[in-house]
């Protein structure tokens, strides 16, 4: 029986063992920073004011309000973890109008239903993180996380792997949850 050849650290994978892996090279993007903004202002960069201005498509926009818009997160903890942002570029939820606040409401109200529909969430975690000490990653933003949640949803890849295993294409949770997106904004 022949050798498998060995693979070098050059050539990006390391030395071939028993385990099968799991490579997710797109979360670099995250881990480096890629696409956060340079500095708090919204002409610093921020995607949450770019995102607005794409195509729903590309933007990954589920669904749009007046003050306020549900987006996919390009780096979910879940299959259909989104985000309910104000158009506005504004970093504190107490600097929110009423408004902004009612909207940002109502999408989370709308974003929990379409959920349900769309993929049968049993339960959410919602929430803002309301400044980089607090685990924001875009602060200078308000934005507010809908996490769909399922019994069981929690397997070993987080705790072994430390990964996340989505079964499936951003481009399509986007077109089943606004397909899925409650009539009545």
């Amino acid at each position: 029986m022949s050798e498998r050849p060995r693979l070098s650290e050059q050539d990006g994978v390391g030395d071939p063992d028993g385990f099968q892996r799991l490579w997710t090279p797109h979360r670099m993007a995250y881990i480096k920073g890629e696409g956060k903004p340079s500095g708090p202002a919204a002409d610093q960069g921020c995607p949450f004011c770019r995102i607005p201005q794409l195509p729903d498509e590309d933007g990954l926009v589920v669904a749009r309000g007046e003050r306020a818009f549900a987006v996919l997160n390009l780096y979910p903890y879940n299959g259909g973890h989104l985000m309910v942002c104000p158009y506005r570029h504004v970093a504190g939820y107490p600097d929110l109008t009423l408004e902004e606040t009612a909207e940002v409401a109502a999408l989370t109200k709308q974003a929990m239903a379409a959920l349900r529909v769309a993929s049968g969430a049993e339960a959410f975690n919602i929430g803002m993180n309301q400044g980089g000490a607090a685990g924001a990653g875009i602060a200078a933003h308000l934005h507010q996380h809908v996490v769909p949640r399922w019994g069981g949803d929690t397997n070993f890849m987080p705790v072994v792997g430390h990964t996340k295993v989505l079964p499936q294409l951003l481009r399509d949770t986007r077109a089943m949850l606004a397909a899925a997106w409650p009539a009545h904004a």
